[in-house]
């Protein structure tokens, strides 16, 4: 697999290094320069295959024989060794497809652990690593449990300080060992920002062997296209023809897979980029003009991101596969609407969290009479059960995956947005 730098087309490197890097020259995001397209004879096939089986095929397509294919077996089934995704009818058009059922119950799982067994690939090679990631609420929890106690990997995660759930927080600062959680002073944009510095200074990242596990990295991405294979082999047959799938937006990872799926050949007719009041891609599609602004804090707090990451490889994408814009769904939401939406969800029987409300609320909107939805349940919500509980007067049971940790005394260390003390703790 050959990955070119979407800042520096000249800069070209094979899947490995792709991952060891994270990032390119002036923070470049790595993107496929061959996008592997499925004949519509074999997608029937691949479609009827179970979940593991069909996803070393997806994920072989991109990567081809860089590793080898019993390894590859061996990555995957160590990766995804939990639920994959369930579809949940919601309306008789529309269904929740719940992402979140693997060990920090939120769909950052799949690629997070895909990641770290290819990370694991280099420990022969006895490379060390830091991991260094920023996160607004679940990618933190799923980048430490996937990496925990992982040879030669020291893990480095920056989150915004008192702008994530109680439990959130819990599921990733209170493990120790080889994970270092940072709160720092500011938002969510400011601890990317952080992330980015460090990448661009080429001293610090040949000291401490710097990666990354934000959706930046290659690696999460191909995982994530697995899942919307699954979402489509779930669903009746009678029910795929005109599908459109809504997905609650933050960095754009999770849009810029499905994105690839459809790509690839997985017959998705559109798609719908759902936001809260961060609505920087929203606006730029209603007007033409990127003008992100400071980050709100919102009840989705996960979407609280008004530079999304991603949002190159999604523009690649369509400059690449001669798609227009235009054909992308997308809005945004507000708090006291994602209220009320919760209230309805709960009144039609599905107890839902802030970000999958975001995503029905638009889906629900949008959908055509001839069309079927599916919106995506990206975290539990029992993660945002204070949250939860206070809109649907009720009092979520907390899953033993949260219960536990919950009990335990937060490791982490604060911090002001300050790259130089940053830079001094990672060297330290």
């Amino acid at each position: 697999m050959k990955l070119y730098n979407l800042k520096n087309h000249n800069e070209e490197v094979n899947f490995l290094q792709a991952v060891k890097m994270g990032l390119g020259d002036n923070q470049g995001l790595f993107f496929p320069t061959e996008l592997p397209i499925i004949p519509k004879y074999a997608l029937k096939e691949l479609i009827e295959m179970d979940f593991l089986t069909r996803s070393v095929k997806i994920i072989s397509m991109f990567i081809g024989n860089e590793i080898e294919i019993h390894d590859l077996t061996k990555y995957v089934h160590n990766a995804f060794a939990f639920s994959g995704p369930i579809i949940v009818p919601v309306t008789k058009n529309i269904s929740c497809c719940e992402l979140f059922h693997g060990p920090t119950l939120a769909f950052k799982d799949f690629g997070a652990r895909f990641m770290a067994q290819i990370i694991s690939h280099f420990n022969d090679k006895n490379d060390k690593f830091t991991i260094l990631t920023a996160t607004s609420g679940d990618t933190g929890a799923a980048v430490a449990h996937a990496f925990y106690k992982l040879k030669n990997v020291k893990v480095v995660i920056l989150y915004p300080k008192g702008k994530i759930s109680k439990l959130q927080e819990a599921l990733f600062c209170t493990l120790g060992e080889n994970i270092t959680s940072i709160a720092i002073e500011g938002s969510f944009d400011e601890c990317q920002t952080l992330v980015k510095q460090a990448f661009n200074d080429k001293q610090l990242k040949i000291k401490t062997g710097l990666n990354s596990a934000n959706s930046i990295n290659i690696s999460r991405l191909l995982a994530q296209v697995c899942y919307y294979f699954e979402a489509y082999a779930l669903i009746p047959d009678i029910k795929r023809k005109n599908l459109v799938i809504s997905i609650p937006c933050g960095n754009f990872g999770n849009l810029t897979a499905g994105l690839l799926s459809k790509s690839m050949g997985l017959p998705i007719k559109s798609f719908i980029a759902a936001t809260n009041v961060n609505d920087t891609v929203p606006r730029f599609l209603k007007t033409g003009i990127w003008n992100p602004y400071n980050s709100i804090s919102t009840i989705s707090n996960a979407m609280d991101i008004s530079r999304p990451n991603n949002w190159p490889r999604v523009e690649e994408l369509f400059r690449r596969k001669q798609w227009s814009l235009n054909e992308l769904g997308f809005g945004n939401v507000s708090d006291c609407v994602t209220i009320e939406t919760l209230l309805t969800l709960n009144h039609m029987g599905y107890v839902s969290e802030p970000h999958a409300a975001v995503a029905y609320k638009l889906l629900q909107e949008q959908l055509k009479e001839n069309e079927f939805g599916l919106f995506l349940g990206t975290a539990h919500p029992a993660k945002f059960k204070h949250l939860v509980d206070s809109i649907l007067n009720t009092n979520l049971k907390l899953p033993k995956a949260l219960e536990e940790p919950s009990k335990l005394p937060i490791l982490s260390y604060d911090m002001k947005p300050s790259f130089e003390k940053l830079k001094k703790f990672l060297i330290s």
